[in-house]
């Protein structure tokens, strides 16, 4: 019982300490099990971590069932987006990242690249460019690079790239292995995994390694995991000691990218989930730095009201649970400051102030999260340089569970952002 409290408070303090740009999403987790991918409906690492989660389950993956056109025609609307969605369910209206991280599910990886579109896969890119953090299991893994050395290194058009290297199949099915614990392995600051840098009997059907010889293996690339596996797999293959689970994270500004080519997701005790649990932790901990908005200016009003189609995130509209981050220079012997927020009607923005960095709820030297869109800070007084403002938008949608996941209802016009005014002003 001693060993079970203790795993239950690291794990609690994991997630209490994630860092600021881990604040201002909708939830932590959207699950993709659609098209030609397993139709996960619940993931045990996500229970264990207690975070939020949504998903895609298309009509459950197998060869002799196909996709019906209401998969196509949801999974379109959830990844490219439709009227009450611009942007779909990935990103905001800004296009900056709605949930923490994305985790692709196993299946077959090119049908499900051609299944989402160069639309689709474009909404993956852009989420992991700004910011969102990828997890991908086996398919997912292929899916994230930019092909497999079949493609003798040129990149696969289905393929995502958001890990700009080449991956290998293991040629093993049905199977398990155990996996070897890289020494400096990232994953060992959420759990010591027995004290024994070994994970045993990691479920592997038809999966990837990172493949290091070619010419397109990033140098930023973690290594993470190895396979032990000392048989020979199809073809005369060995895969003993290659790069099992991987992590690339191509700037500050970006999500991190983790890729498995085995099946730790569906494991509910034991070492096992501990490992998902680890690469849920560590892709969260490897959400992009936040991204200012601009500097605001002494008495002017800044006009938040352009929307996704007018291409100008700098000014476009706030969405559910985002946040929005400004900063302002106070001069010395500024008197009555004024910060002023005005939104529209019916929605509850919340204000946070802070000296010298970014401002959240529990980042703020100032904050008022009273309900209404209206939001005054009045000082006498602030000492000198550069503060940081944020609006948070606290209004989001409500759901309703469905075959496939959730579906959208009540004030789902936040989607598409809610308009705002700020400025700051002193004598």
């Amino acid at each position: 019982m001693r060993t079970i409290r203790f795993k239950v408070f690291v794990l609690i303090i994991s997630v209490m300490q994630l860092p600021l740009q881990s604040q201002g999403f909708y939830k932590d987790i959207f699950m993709d099990g659609g098209i030609k991918l397993t139709s996960r409906e619940d993931l045990p690492a996500a229970i264990y971590l207690d975070l939020s989660m949504e998903y895609f389950a298309s009509q459950r993956y197998s060869s002799t069932f196909p996709p019906t056109r209401l998969d196509t025609i949801i999974q379109n609307q959830l990844f490219i987006g439709c009227e009450t969605d611009i942007n779909g369910v990935l990103l905001y209206p800004d296009g900056q990242p709605r949930f923490r991280v994305i985790y692709i599910n196993g299946g077959t990886a090119t049908n499900h690249g051609n299944s989402l579109g160069e639309e689709g896969r474009s909404r993956i890119r852009d989420f992991v460019a700004n910011g969102g953090s990828f997890v991908g299991t086996c398919a997912g893994a292929f899916l994230a690079s930019d092909g497999t050395i079949s493609d003798s290194l040129k990149p696969r058009a289905a393929y995502l790239g958001v890990w700009p290297g080449q991956t290998h199949s293991t040629g093993l099915t049905n199977s398990s292995t155990g996996m070897l614990i890289e020494k400096d392995s990232p994953l060992l600051k959420y759990f010591d995994f027995g004290g024994d840098m070994y994970i045993d009997s990691v479920r592997h059907n038809g999966g990837c390694f990172a493949y290091t010889r070619g010419q397109r293996y990033p140098a930023e690339t973690e290594v993470l995991l190895r396979y032990d596996y000392t048989k020979t797999t199809t073809g005369t293959r060995k895969i003993h000691n290659e790069i099992s689970a991987w992590a690339y994270k191509a700037s500050p500004v970006s999500g991190r990218v983790i890729a498995i080519g085995s099946h730790p997701e569906g494991v509910g005790s034991g070492e096992r989930l501990d490992l998902m649990a680890a690469l849920l932790l560590y892709a969260i901990e490897g959400n992009g730095t936040p991204v200012l908005k601009g500097d605001l200016e002494k008495n002017k009003v800044r006009n938040m009201f352009k929307t996704t189609h007018d291409n100008d995130p700098s000014l476009t509209m706030i969405g559910d649970r985002q946040y929005h981050h400004f900063r302002v220079t106070i001069p010395r012997g500024a008197k009555d400051i004024t910060v002023i927020l005005n939104g529209a009607e019916d929605y509850d923005l919340n204000l946070y102030m802070r000296k010298g960095d970014f401002a959240a709820k529990r980042e703020a030297d100032y904050r008022d999260v009273s309900p209404g869109a209206a939001k005054q800070f009045t000082f006498k007084t602030l000492p000198e340089g550069e503060w940081y403002i944020a609006v948070e938008c606290q209004t989001t949608v409500e759901t309703i569970k469905t075959e496939w996941g959730v579906a959208y209802t009540g004030k789902t016009e936040v989607l598409n952002g809610v308009p705002y005014t700020i400025k700051v002003d002193w004598k």
